[in-house]
């Protein structure tokens, strides 16, 4: 189902992953959440948008340039058309919320070993989210 879902942060982390990518990167990040992730929600996942990975914790795969989001003529910049690899976690809850817990430059680090050490750093960060939501 798609529609408009609310977007929030757990902590600082995924916040923190967004201030360190290049400029170009975060645009392409804040279109892909604001244009994909905020209408799509779960239903990323029956795409090559998402990707459950269990327990709650969904992988957002953003592997477009930003001239997909923002049309082929941005100001005729080409840097526009080159394509990003992205990756980042969030879970969904309540009534149509996304909660972005994490995410890295892929195309810097695409390693396997990269890719397990965010996974679990993300796993982590849900569930501190899970047990502060709980009261505990």
């Amino acid at each position: 189902m798609t529609g408009s879902w609310r977007i929030e942060y757990s902590g600082d982390r995924f916040e923190r992953f967004l201030r360190k990518l290049p400029e170009y990167e975060q645009a392409v990040a804040v279109a892909a959440i604001e244009r994909v992730l905020a209408v799509e929600g779960l239903a990323i996942c029956e795409s090559d948008w998402g990707k459950a990975l269990g327990n709650g914790l969904y992988e957002f795969r953003v592997r477009k340039a930003l001239s997909a989001f923002a049309g082929p003529d941005v100001g005729g910049d080409r840097k526009a058309k080159r394509p990003v690899l992205l990756r980042m976690f969030c879970t969904f809850h309540g009534d149509r919320v996304v909660l972005l817990l994490g995410g890295y430059d892929k195309k810097r680090d695409p390693s396997k070993k990269r890719q397990a050490r965010e996974i679990d750093a993300a796993r982590k960060e849900l569930a501190q989210w899970e047990r502060a939501a709980r009261g505990h």
